[in-house]
C-alpha cells in the first residue's frame, strides 16, 4: 500500500520495530500504550507527539504532557526539539501545571494566590511531643499518611474507615493520624496556605465548578498525553478527566511491571484496566526489551512469572552478556567488601564509575557501601537520597548522644551505644534501621580506637569513614548508591543489586498479597536497570545495631 510505504520512509519512524511504529502512528484514542522496561518508551512517546504533528492530526502548542518529574520534563520537550518540533509543547508535572493554572486563574479573578507550603512538617511538628530532630522524623511520617490520604481523595473522617480497609499499618494509630489530619487542615486554612497536594484537589474543584476557566484550560490543552501512568492516583486521574473533558484525545504511556508506589496513593489498575476508565480505548503493547541483555531480561521475566502470572514474552536484540552472578557473603560487612571488589574487576577505560551503580532496598543499608567505597577510594554519590550523616533520625541520635554527653561528660562511649539501641527499639522500622545502622558504626568506632572512645571522636571517625559522598549534581564520575525505587528509569552497564534477604526482599512490613505484589515489581525494576552485566547478592548475617542476626535469602531467588 502506497501509505504503508510512505510511512516506512519517514524519518521519524525510523528505527522502530513493528509494534512501536504501531504505537506511534495509530489513529486512535483515548490510547494506552504498555511499555515494558527498556522498550523505548520515551522514545515512542515523543515520536508519537513528533509524527502526529507534522500529519497535522495534533497541534503543538496546544499539546500537554504530564510527567512524574522535572527532569522528565525537560528531557521530553529537548527531544521533542531535536524532532523537529519547534512550537512549545507544554510539560511538566501534575502538580506544576496546577500550581500554573491556578495562579492564572487568581491573577484573572483579581485575587491573591495562597502561599504553598513547601513542608507539611512545619505545621505538624508543633503538634507532636519532643522536640529537634526527633520530632522533625515523627512529623515527617504524619506527613506521609496525609499526603496518602490526599491522594486517594480521603478527607481526615474518612482517614480511619480507608487504612483499615486498605490493610494500611500507620507509624501511629488510625485514630491518632486522623485527629493530627484534621488538626493540620484546620491550621493550614488558619494561615491561609495550601500543600502541594491540595493544588490537585484545588485545580479539579475549579475545573468542575468554574465553566469559564474550565473553557479555558480545555482550549488551551486539547491533546493529553501522559507518562508513567502505572504511578497516576486518584486525585491526579480525578484533576486528568477534569482537563479531558468528553474529549478521546488522551494517550497513556505506562508498564504495570513497574508500579511501585501503591504505598504513596497511585493504582495501576488505571493502567492495567484502562479499557474499562476510558471508554473505546485501544491498546498497543511494546514487548521488546532494548536496554538488557538476553540473560538479564531471562532473569528478570523468571522474577515476574514466579508470581502466578503467565511468563510474560519480551524479546530483545541486545548481544549476549554474561550470566548473572549470586553470591552469598557471610555477613554484610563481606558483602559490601565484595562488591567494591566486583566494581573494581568492571572498572575498565571503556567502563567508566559512572556505568556501574549499587542498589539496595532501604536507604539504611547507604552506610556500609558509603563505608566500603569511601575507604577503597572509589568515588560514589548516593543518588537522590540524603547522606546518611545528613539523615533525621541519624542527626536526632548524635544531638540525643552530644546532649547526654555535656549532661555526664565522662561517660562511657559503649553507654551512650547502649542508650542507642534501647530507644530503636521503641521506633518505628525505618527509624530503627538507621539508627542500628549508627550503632554498628560505634562499635566499629570502639574497635578501631582500642580505647574508651568518645563522642567527638566518634564524629570524627563518621567523616573520614563515610568520606567520598559527591550528591553535588556536577556529573563527576562515580558510582551510583541509590534505592531500588531511586533507580527507577535509570540504566547502568553493570549493576550490583545487594542485600537480597528476606526481610528486605520483601521488606518485613509488606504483609498483603498487594503489598507482596509491589515488592515483587520492586526488585523487577532493579534488576532491569542493568544492561549488561548483572550481580546479586545477600548476607548470611547482618549487624543490626549491636546485635547480629541471622539472614535468609529472599524468597524469590531460591
Amino acid at each position: 500500500m502506497p501509505g504503508s510505504d510512505a510511512r516506512r520512509a519517514d524519518p521519524l519512524l525510523d528505527g522502530l520495530d513493528a509494534t512501536q511504529r504501531e504505537a506511534v502512528t495509530v489513529d486512535a484514542g483515548p490510547l494506552a500504550i504498555l511499555a515494558g522496561a527498556g522498550s523505548g518508551k520515551t522514545r515512542v512517546l515523543t515520536r508519537r507527539i513528533a509524527w502526529q504533528a507534522s500529519r497535522a492530526r495534533i497541534d503543538p502548542d496546544h499539546v500537554l504532557t504530564l510527567t512524574f518529574t522535572r527532569k522528565a520534563a525537560g528531557e521530553l520537550v529537548a527531544r521533542l526539539g531535536r524532532l523537529g518540533v519547534r512550537r512549545q509543547v507544554t510539560a511538566g508535572t501534575f502538580h506544576a501545571i496546577a500550581l500554573a493554572q491556578l495562579r492564572r486563574r487568581c491573577a484573572d479573578h483579581n485575587r491573591p494566590m495562597p502561599g504553598v507550603l513547601s513542608r507539611k512538617a512545619r505545621i505538624l511538628a508543633p503538634m507532636l511531643p519532643g522536640r529537634g530532630a526527633a520530632a522533625t522524623v515523627a512529623a515527617a511520617e504524619v506527613a506521609s499518611e496525609i499526603e496518602w490520604a490526599k491522594a486517594r481523595l480521603l478527607r481526615p473522617d474518612a482517614y480511619e474507615v480507608a487504612v483499615a480497609r486498605a490493610g494500611r499499618e500507620p507509624p501511629k494509630p488510625a485514630a491518632e493520624i486522623a485527629s493530627l489530619y484534621e488538626r493540620y487542615e484546620l491550621e493550614r486554612r488558619h494561615r491561609g496556605v495550601v500543600d502541594f497536594d491540595d493544588l490537585i484537589w484545588w485545580c479539579a474543584d475549579a475545573l468542575e465548578s468554574d465553566g469559564e476557566f474550565q473553557a479555558t484550560q480545555r482550549w488551551r490543552f486539547r491533546h493529553l498525553f501522559v507518562d508513567e501512568f502505572q504511578d497516576v492516583n486518584p486525585a491526579q486521574l480525578r484533576l486528568l478527566r477534569a482537563w479531558l473533558g468528553d474529549r478521546p484525545d488522551l494517550c497513556a504511556v505506562g508498564d504495570a511491571d513497574q508500579a511501585i508506589y501503591g504505598f504513596a496513593g497511585a493504582d495501576p489498575a488505571y493502567l492495567t484496566d484502562f479499557a474499562r476508565h476510558f471508554g473505546g480505548a485501544t491498546v498497543v503493547r511494546l514487548g521488546s526489551n532494548y536496554r538488557s541483555s538476553p540473560q538479564v531480561v531471562a532473569a528478570a521475566t523468571a522474577l515476574l512469572a514466579d508470581g502466578g502470572g503467565p511468563r510474560p514474552r519480551i524479546g530483545t536484540s541486545k548481544p549476549a552478556g554474561p550470566t548473572p552472578t549470586f553470591v552469598d557473603y557471610p555477613d554484610d560487612e563481606a558483602e559490601a567488601i565484595g562488591v567494591v571488589r566486583g566494581l573494581r574487576r568492571e572498572h575498565g577505560p571503556n567502563r567508566p564509575w559512572s556505568a556501574m551503580a549499587v542498589l539496595y532496598r532501604t536507604n539504611a543499608q547507604s552506610a556500609r557501601f558509603e563505608e566500603a567505597l569511601g575507604r577503597d577510594g572509589i568515588p560514589f554519590r548516593v543518588r537522590g537520597a540524603t547522606r546518611f550523616l545528613e539523615r533525621p533520625e541519624v542527626r536526632a541520635a548524635l544531638e540525643r548522644v552530644a546532649r547526654t554527653d555535656k549532661v555526664g561528660p565522662g561517660r562511657p562511649f559503649a553507654a551512650h551505644l547502649g542508650d542507642l539501641t534501647a530507644e530503636a527499639a521503641e521506633a518505628s522500622e525505618e527509624q530503627r534501621e538507621h539508627v542500628d545502622a549508627l550503632v554498628r558504626l560505634g562499635h566499629e568506632y570502639l574497635a578501631a580506637d582500642g580505647g574508651p572512645g568518645s563522642v567527638d571522636g566518634f564524629r570524627a571517625y563518621l567523616d573520614v569513614a563515610l568520606r567520598g559522598n559527591d550528591d553535588d549534581g556536577t556529573g563527576r564520575d562515580a558510582v551510583e548508591l541509590l534505592t531500588f525505587h531511586r533507580a527507577k528509569g535509570l540504566e547502568f552497564d553493570a549493576v550490583f543489586v545487594t542485600g537480597l534477604e528476606r526481610g528486605l526482599v520483601p521488606i518485613s512490613h509488606a504483609d498483603t498479597p498487594a503489598e507482596r505484589g509491589e515488592e515483587r515489581r520492586l526488585l523487577y525494576v532493579a534488576l532491569t536497570r542493568a544492561e549488561r552485566a548483572l550481580h546479586l547478592s545477600w548476607a548470611r548475617h547482618r549487624k543490626l545495631g549491636a546485635r547480629t542476626v541471622d539472614r535468609k535469602p529472599s524468597p524469590w531467588l531460591e
